[in-house]
């Protein structure tokens, strides 16, 4: 059973979180401040957190600094706040996905069971699979439909990042660290140009993807 904590200082809204995660057999811990958070985090060390970022004693990136300095459990952050800055802000403390308020119950869910996912020791992943693409890290190939899809290397490294987790929002700026190094951390029409040359690639609608999704000023995600 995979422990969550929820962080949330609305009562109704913490209630609510928890009796849906309870009733998919999540063990639910709460905490309505990010002292008490941070101190049921040490005691129960849970799977996942799910936190606010409006908390009465300090702010929810505070949070997140403290929490990535124990450990890496996922963080995925609540948020009425939607401006770019403040979703970079957290993502950069060290949160693994940002959901904004109002949300839909079964978008967190879906959410929550993607982290877990992630999170889980698993063997190192060989294969992902689609219904119409196959890619091989191994081999470094993509088949679309079972025939080869040439790419270029840059192509293949940005599909890589996003491929290695599935359903993991990767932000912008470590997408580009990781591909082309540090010194482009701000080169973002990089990765619109390389995500456009995939999208017309590997997608059935290159104008309406449903695997190469960008989530508008935090990053990019693989949805397998």
């Amino acid at each position: 059973m995979n422990r969550v904590l929820i962080v949330e200082d609305d009562d109704r809204l913490r209630r609510t979180l928890a009796i849906n995660l309870q009733a998919r057999k999540y063990e639910v811990h709460t905490a309505a401040d990010g002292a008490t958070a941070l101190e049921v985090a040490a005691s129960v060390d849970p799977d996942l957190v799910v936190l606010d970022l409006g908390l009465p004693d300090m702010d929810g990136v505070d949070v997140v600094s403290t929490l990535r300095r124990r450990s890496s459990v996922p963080v995925i952050i609540l948020s009425a706040r939607d401006s770019e800055a403040t979703k970079v802000a957290a993502l950069d403390a060290g949160a693994d996905d940002y959901v904004t308020k109002p949300f839909g119950i079964e978008e967190l869910l879906a959410r929550v069971r993607a982290a877990v996912r992630r999170a889980a020791p698993a063997e190192d992943l060989a294969t992902v699979e689609t219904a119409t693409l196959t890619i091989d890290l191994r081999a470094k190939r993509v088949l679309r439909h079972g025939v080869e899809v040439r790419l270029t290397p840059t192509e293949w490294h940005v599909l890589e990042a996003l491929a290695r987790s599935p359903g993991r929002l990767v932000p912008g700026r470590e997408l580009l660290r990781e591909v082309w190094g540090p010194s482009y951390r701000d080169e973002t029409n990089y990765l619109r140009v390389y995500m456009a040359q995939l999208r017309r690639k590997l997608e059935e609608q290159p104008g309406a993807p449903r695997h190469l999704i960008t989530e508008p000023g935090l990053g990019y995600r693989f949805e397998p």
